[in-house]
């Protein structure tokens, strides 16, 4: 594989470290601290993400992945099951880890814009009490979803009631939480009020690589420290994650690259309207624009733009995700857009 040249639109995981995350990190490294979180850097990364959210715990772990899968286990049994999108990464990009590390099964929805509704959730709730079923236990929503869509506060106050009538916990994956803040122009807390549990997410915002799994409620609470290790996600040198999340936090910085990435994809959005062949597939509500053109006009793209194609139809025509990122420019952008009004035929 060659490193990417010029401005990549593939993912915004493309992007580098925001400067003030590096210059954290290398603060950091200054002299000797004690380990697996016992420092005064991880102190203060925990209680400030706890402050921001309303959390009764935050463990910081390294990859998303990780973060979904500790909170899983926080909510659930082997034996119990947790309803998703179709779409959702972690039924499709986290290579069954749930499934392997928990043993949890997942019962997935179809969800053609990434959100769940209450009806849609209703129909995975048969064969409660059956001893032979999986039982329903955890609803996982992502915040931002994987087609670049928000649920919006009321949204997520019927999910938490309607979970609430059914005995249902709510696990939120908010790998782009800070991208639906912006859009929402919520607080974290607003939106963690109706998670039971909730990560927030740094690497695609601009960390080198953290994320942190938020814990609503003190029962749920219990053993997290455990699950964490026997889940090899406790650091050792723990200070280097607690960095990142200290300087995403100071002075919001985590919000304003949100709003900058937000901002950027909805200039491109913008800028693409009106192209012959080329239509938005979901609403710009975050940092990803999806767009449905045909598939040579993908390919003709492809020759100098990184991006993903997302779905490809049987009438020659496909569904791309363009993602922006802290770091994307206007310039970037607006080269892109140029660049789509090009090829198209």
């Amino acid at each position: 594989m060659t490193r990417i040249t010029g401005k990549s639109f593939g993912s915004d995981n493309h992007a580098g470290v925001h400067p003030a995350v590096l210059a954290a990190i290398l603060a950091a490294n200054a002299g000797d601290a004690e380990a697996y979180g016992a420092d005064e850097i991880s102190a203060a990364a925990t209680a400030g993400l706890c402050e921001r959210t309303g959390a009764v715990s935050a463990s910081l772990v390294f990859t998303g992945t990780a973060a979904n899968v500790l909170g899983l286990s926080l909510l659930a049994r082997s034996y119990e099951g947790a309803v998703c999108a179709e779409s959702s990464h972690l039924n499709v990009d986290e290579c069954g880890a749930a499934e392997s590390v928990l043993g949890c099964k997942l019962l997935t929805v179809p969800a053609p814009d990434g959100k769940l509704t209450p009806s849609s959730i209703e129909r995975r709730l048969s064969g409660i009490g059956d001893e032979h079923r999986v039982q329903p236990r955890v609803v996982q929503i992502a915040q931002v979803t994987e087609t670049g869509t928000c649920y919006s506060l009321a949204e997520l106050r019927e999910l938490q009631q309607f979970c609430r009538q059914h005995d249902l916990l709510v696990l939120l994956d908010g790998a782009r939480i800070s991208n639906a803040a912006a859009h929402l122009n919520c607080s974290l807390a607003e939106m963690a009020a109706y998670a039971d549990v909730l990560t927030f997410g740094g690497t695609k915002n601009g960390a080198l690589g953290v994320e942190a799994v938020l814990v609503m409620r003190p029962d749920l609470a219990d053993g997290v420290q455990y699950y964490r290790k026997q889940q090899m996600q406790l650091a050792s040198k723990m200070r280097f994650l607690s960095a990142q999340v200290n300087a995403l936090l100071s002075d919001d910085l985590w919000l304003a690259n949100a709003r900058h990435a937000n901002a950027m994809a909805a200039r491109l959005a913008t800028a693409i309207s009106g192209t012959p062949g080329v239509e938005l597939a979901y609403p710009v509500q975050s940092n990803g624009v999806f767009a449905s053109l045909g598939q040579d006009h993908a390919r003709r793209l492809q020759e100098d733009w990184n991006f993903h194609v997302w779905a490809e139809g049987s009438d020659a025509r496909c569904v791309v995700r363009w993602m922006t990122a802290f770091d994307t420019s206007e310039q970037d952008t607006d080269a892109l857009a140029a660049a789509v009004k090009a090829t198209a035929v």
